[in-house]
């Protein structure tokens, strides 16, 4: 629900519009529909708190009565989630991973919702100038290991928290490709993994397609991901992607069936 976000900024701000595409993604297989009010796109500005809620308010509201899978709101702000939250959101996709604001975790702990710790480094409007590790997979974890231990701490249950790598943020392609070949070491952290993969960069610097015509790379990478085990995927083209996702999660079982 923003003017600027990378993929399909300023094509669903009218609510009725937005109804209608949910439902569609509804009809081609999504399981989770998920909403920001804030672009976190690399380059990026910070939108007020009212600017934010003024936007995702509707379509929350909208939805809350129209459709009967979960909905997630893409918020760092404890305010603009708790008004979701009170619409009918069950979980809360934070970017920070609970780190920008103060009152977020409490937040979660009162409201029993779900939420999705984000691996982000450095801030949107900087975080794509030159991201430098020693060990991304290594440091990611790490940082992912830490931000699931501070959340048990306030209290929020393990089968509350999904965890999410953070592919394009704060990543070169290398290590986007790194995380992307090693979904099992977050795996091996206990908690639901979620990638968000779809339209992105490393997709259009390995294809030299730009953002509307990368179906096929997103469709590579999510078969690779769903092969190694990953729990949900973040796409934009939800009928395209459950196809991918139902052949490569059928070639996995098999395999599991008779190893």
């Amino acid at each position: 629900m923003t003017p600027d976000s990378f993929s399909d900024g300023g094509k669903f701000i009218d609510p009725e519009a937005a109804v209608d595409r949910v439902q569609q993604m509804i009809a081609e297989g999504a399981d989770l529909i998920d909403i920001g009010g804030e672009s976190t796109r690399p380059g990026s500005s910070y939108v007020s708190i009212d600017e934010e809620i003024k936007r995702i308010r509707p379509i929350v509201k909208a939805l809350g009565k129209r459709i009967n899978i979960p909905i997630s709101i893409d918020t760092r702000k404890a305010a603009v989630a708790r008004i979701a939250l009170d619409l009918g959101a069950v979980m809360v996709n934070d970017v920070s991973a609970l780190q920008d604001d103060p009152h977020m975790a409490q937040l979660i702990l009162e409201s029993e919702a779900g939420v999705v710790l984000v691996h982000r480094k450095g801030h949107s409007l900087t975080m794509q100038k030159a991201p430098f590790y020693n060990n991304v997979v290594g440091e990611v974890r790490g940082f992912l290991i830490e931000r699931i231990s501070m959340a048990r701490s306030m209290g929020i249950p393990a089968d509350h928290i999904i965890i999410d790598p953070g592919i394009g943020f704060g990543k070169a392609l290398t290590h986007n490709l790194k995380i992307l070949a090693s979904i099992t070491e977050f795996l091996s952290l206990g908690q639901p993994v979620l990638i968000g993969l779809s339209r992105k960069g490393f997709i259009g610097e390995l294809t030299g397609k730009p953002v509307g015509e990368r179906e096929m790379g997103n469709a590579a990478a999510s078969t690779i991901a769903v092969w190694q085990g990953v729990h949900i995927l973040r796409v934009h083209e939800v009928g395209a992607m459950n196809d991918a996702i139902r052949v490569a999660q059928a070639l996995r079982n098999s395999c599991d069936k008779y190893s």
